[in-house]
Parts: C-alpha cells; sequence; structure tokens
C-alpha cells in the first residue's frame, strides 16, 4: 500500500509523516485551525494534544509551540557560541521567526536578514505561532525580504559589501522548492557573503532513515568548507534522530569544552533556553560507531 492509500484511510485526528518507505511517525488528536495553499505549498495549521499549534508543509512536520526549542536552539547556538561576537545573520527560509528569535538573544546582534520564499509562512507564524517567535519578526533589527533564497544571495553578491557572521538555512528537506539550495554551487554563494570567521549552519535530515542524504550533504559541504561539524540530536517532532552541521573555514564549535561553552552562555546573558547548555554542547558531537561509518 502506497504511504498516501494509506494516509488516505487515516481517522480525521490523526497527522501522519513518512519518514522512510517503510516506517513513519503519527500524532492522534489533532484540530485543524486552517490550512490551503500558497503560490508555492499546501500548508495546514492544527492544534494537537502532544504539542500545541502544529505547522505543516505539504504534509511534513515543520514546527510546533512546544517542540520548537530542539531545534532552533541547537541550529543557532552551536555555531553561535563558537563564534566571538555575532553582528549580523542571514537566514535562508526561517519564515516561522523561530531563529531568529534564538538570534536576537545574542548581546551584539545588529541586523538580521530573513530571505523567505513564501509570504505565507510569515502570516502563519504570526497569527497563530506567537510561541515560536516570541515576537521576533517585529523586532527592528529583524528584516523580512520574501522571495527566493537563491536570487537573494546571487543578488547580494560580495562586491555588494555585505557580510555576514552565520548564514543559517533554515530550510524545508532538499525536495521541491528547496532543492537548489542545497548544492554545493549554493554552499559556496553562500561562503561568499560570509566574513571572516563566519559560518554556515543547517540541517542535514535524520541519518536513520535517509542514510545517504546525509552523507551526501556533507560531502558536498566539505567540497566548500574546510571545517564541516556535523552533530546530531533526537527531535521528538521528527520522530527520529535528526543531523545538523556547522561549516566553515575556521570556526570550529567542536573544539570547545562544557565549561567554556556555559562560561560564554552566562557572559552573553543567553537565558531561557530549554535545550542548549555546555553538555549538550559537546554530547552532540559525540558519534557512536554507526555514524563514524555513515560519514566516513
Amino acid at each position: 500500500m502506497s504511504g498516501a492509500s494509506w494516509f488516505a484511510d487515516l481517522p480525521k485526528d490523526v497527522l501522519a509523516e513518512l519518514l522512510g518507505e517503510d516506517a513513519g511517525y503519527f500524532l492522534r488528536g489533532a484540530r485543524l485551525l486552517e490550512s490551503g495553499r500558497s503560490e508555492w505549498q499546501d500548508y495546514e495549521v492544527w492544534e494537537t494534544p502532544r504539542f500545541g499549534k502544529l505547522f505543516r508543509l505539504d504534509g511534513c512536520f515543520m514546527t510546533s509551540e512546544r517542540d520548537e526549542f530542539h531545534y532552533h536552539e541547537n541550529l543557532i547556538h552551536v555555531p553561535g557560541v563558537a563564534h566571538p561576537g555575532l553582528r549580523r545573520a542571514l537566514l535562508i527560509g526561517g519564515g516561522d521567526g523561530g531563529s531568529a528569535e534564538e538570534l536576537l538573544k545574542y548581546p551584539g546582534i545588529e541586523r538580521i536578514v530573513i530571505a523567505e520564499l513564501d509570504a505565507k509562512v510569515v502570516d502563519i507564524a504570526r497569527r497563530y505561532l506567537d510561541a515560536v517567535h516570541h515576537g521576533a519578526l517585529d523586532d527592528p533589527r529583524v528584516e523580512i525580504h520574501i522571495g527566493d533564497g537563491m536570487a537573494h544571495v546571487c543578488e547580494h553578491a560580495p562586491a555588494a559589501g555585505e557580510r555576514y557572521d552565520l548564514i543559517v538555512l533554515d530550510l524545508t528537506d532538499p525536495i521541491g522548492p528547496a532543492e537548489a539550495l542545497y548544492t554545493a554551487d549554493f554552499f559556496a554563494a553562500c561562503k561568499a557573503l560570509l566574513a571572516e570567521g563566519g559560518a554556515l549552519t543547517l540541517h542535514i535530515g535524520t541519518p536513520v532513515f535517509q542514510p545517504e542524504r546525509v552523507r551526501e550533504l556533507l560531502a558536498r559541504l566539505r567540497r566548500v568548507f574546510a571545517r564541516v561539524r556535523p552533530y546530531f540530536l533526537y527531535i521528538p517532532l521528527y520522530g527520529s534522530l535528526w543531523g545538523m552541521a556547522c561549516a566553515s573555514d575556521t570556526l570550529d564549535p567542536a573544539a570547545l569544552d562544557a565549561n567554556e561553552v556555559d562560561r560564554r552562555l552566562a557572559e552573553r546573558a543567553i537565558r531561557e533556553l530549554q535545550h542548549f547548555n555546555g553538555a549538550v554542547h559537546c554530547a552532540q558531537f559525540a558519534l557512536p560507531n554507526h555514524l563514524r561509518a555513515l560519514l566516513a
């Protein structure tokens, strides 16, 4: 039975997503708040007993108000705490505002540019997902540009004087509209916009259900950057162990010990973290043997 036909037989209050051809993940008790189709993708907002308000795109779980910190804190703070002083950041995607909210915790941050393809994502976030962005989308340091992320990066070439300390690819999976944003060419275009000591961070998928995707994305990053550090954590909403990576020519978050991470968090007054701390930072870089073999 195909995944699509299996989903058609589910009760109306059950949300499901395939993680692989022979495995999936479901939530029970959902109540639809809004759905439709934007210019780019299908969207849904649900109220769920487990995660509160939950947002999906093209049938895939994106974020939820009770779970988002697993993803956003680790996507941002692993490279952020390693950097000596974040001032400017570029988010490709990230229209839900969760990554921007974490970046705004850094005392020196001056400018955050969000290049989001779909205006509907920002609209949904403003109306339903305040618990994800906490008002970050309307902070004066945040600029929202609606349009193609590839075009935004290429149009703001180094000659224009734009440089970022951190570029975050806060994207959907590397299929459909986002596929071109996971290529080595796009990674190289992002690298050209990084300031000295800057880094690129992104999610790379689940090594359990998408091992070839994880391996290929890391190989593309390594063709562009001198230092690529993958790290892994369990994200409840995604139903699996999940991979992220920090890529840079100089910045190395894996070089920090737990005490130094905690010291920097305290020094920068970065508070209200529900997941990330020094011990977690270090633990995420400790790879079990099956991941060492996959990524070798």
